[in-house]
């Protein structure tokens, strides 16, 4: 037992600081996540979500905060009941997820590793067994260094992280770990390559043959049968390849320029995924920027999913000089993290990408 002990503490306490510096790395990113969770269509909890944010980043916090405290021995009983308890609440979301398919991507380690929510759940499953071991066996959990020791690195641990979390929440993550990274091509990122998996589908047809149902399962053929045909079920056995961006579009009354606007050699996007959230106080400065590299011969849009109303009272109030169009919220909250914030591009490629905090650091050849 004081081996296993050993073993699961080592590998339950790495796990959960690399898993919770990953969420940390991109608090509002996690966050997201949360509003899914809270969402009508999944736990129907509603009033959490204008506090996912908060809920986020103590989440966060408070799981590096455990694997540090159970690698370095401090307040066990404490440590062992709080693992016990988070990983049965993540248990009991991802085996949610899974069964009802409601939501496809955990988000337990950010976008650094995507697991499907089966992998999810059996990731929990085993980190169970795991912590289980350390529930039972606590009184072999002994302290690695001396009690002052324990309560500075512990503390230490929490304002490190503290720091690190107003770092990137008024700036944007420091590892970016989305397919609209700085140096990403978004054309190239939509690409299937010609020899990518194709999806594979099973297909049960059923027909009437003497008086009775049978069916056929083939994987596309119409299968020949001595019968009438009644109608057919199709099953995705295996899914084909899904480029990195696939969800990306640049529109303006239904059409999308995207194709287009990728190809401009001196493009600035200022994204605002929703101009309800949208810290209005920057705009003056977004004004001010834009002026200037109108002038220096790039091309301005604003995208956003609000309505046209919201976008017509944004340009007037600030006298903004470009115009927005519509692109979904769900790839405007991944391309970044911060409502508004600001990419140029090159072509389709990402050079720069910024916070609204950090408007001036962008530089305009």
């Amino acid at each position: 037992m004081k081996y296993l002990v050993g073993i699961s503490r080592v590998f339950v306490g790495i796990l959960f600081i690399i898993s919770g510096f990953i969420k940390l790395n991109d608090p509002v990113g996690f966050s997201f996540k949360l509003e899914e969770y809270f969402s009508s269509g999944v736990l129907d909890l509603p009033f959490f979500e204008p506090h996912a944010l908060a809920i986020s980043i103590f989440v966060v916090i408070f799981e590096v905060l455990l694997g540090v405290m159970l690698l370095v021995g401090f307040r066990v009983k404490f440590t062992v009941w709080s693992l016990l308890l988070m990983i049965i609440g993540f248990t009991f979301l991802t085996f949610y997820s899974a069964y009802f398919n409601k939501v496809t991507d955990c988000g337990c380690f950010g976008d650094a590793i995507k697991l499907t929510p089966w992998e999810s759940f059996t990731k929990d499953i085993i980190l169970l067994v795991f912590i289980i071991i350390l529930f039972k066996g606590r009184q072999f959990i002994t302290p690695i260094i001396g009690a002052n020791a324990k309560r500075i690195a512990t503390l230490a641990s929490l304002v490190l992280c503290i720091g690190y979390c107003v770092y990137v929440l008024n700036h944007l993550p420091v590892i970016d770990f989305r397919p609209y990274k700085i140096g990403a091509n978004i054309t190239e990122g939509m690409t299937v390559p010609d020899d990518a998996p194709k999806p594979i589908y099973d297909y049960a047809w059923r027909f009437k043959v003497g008086g009775e149902d049978k069916i056929i399962v083939t994987q596309g053929d119409y299968p020949q049968v001595d019968g009438d045909f009644i109608d057919v079920e199709t099953t995705e056995v295996q899914k084909g390849y899904e480029p990195p961006i696939h969800d990306f579009t640049i529109e303006q009354e239904g059409v999308n320029f995207a194709d287009s606007l990728l190809q401009e050699p001196k493009l600035v996007m200022i994204i605002a995924y929703d101009l309800h959230k949208t810290n209005r106080d920057t705009y003056s400065e977004v004004k001010k920027v834009t002026g200037k590299v109108i002038k220096k011969g790039y091309r301005v849009i604003g995208m956003s999913a609000s309505n046209d109303e919201l976008k017509a009272a944004l340009i007037k109030d600030y006298k903004l000089n470009f115009e927005f169009y519509f692109t979904d919220e769900t790839a405007l909250k991944t391309i970044v993290r911060s409502n508004p914030g600001a990419l140029v591009l090159e072509k389709g490629t990402i050079k720069q990408k910024v916070h609204y905090n950090d408007l001036d650091e962008l530089i305009f050849d």
